[in-house]
């Protein structure tokens, strides 16, 4: 199922703001790491119907997949 484009902005626009409050992190810095998400890739295709989710859910899978790639930083720093 695909969504409105317009309303798929404003998903963003509120999921971003959901995950730099929780993160701590600026707007720029919520918008940059959202838009190279996989999370965003997968609402963005419209697959699992992942743009049905809550914004807080969404915030919280963008919240995981920071901590993966942070992992995986330091582990390719050591």
């Amino acid at each position: 199922m695909t969504a409105n484009p317009i309303l798929l902005q404003k998903k963003y626009s509120r999921v971003i703001e959901c995950f730099a409050k929780q993160q701590g992190f600026s707007l720029d810095t919520a918008l940059d790491f959202f838009y190279h998400s996989e999370t965003y890739q997968l609402i963005r295709d419209g697959v699992s119907d992942m743009h049905c989710m809550s914004d807080a859910y969404l915030a919280e899978e963008l919240e995981q997949e920071y901590a993966e790639k942070m992992r995986d930083t330091k582990e390719e720093q050591i």
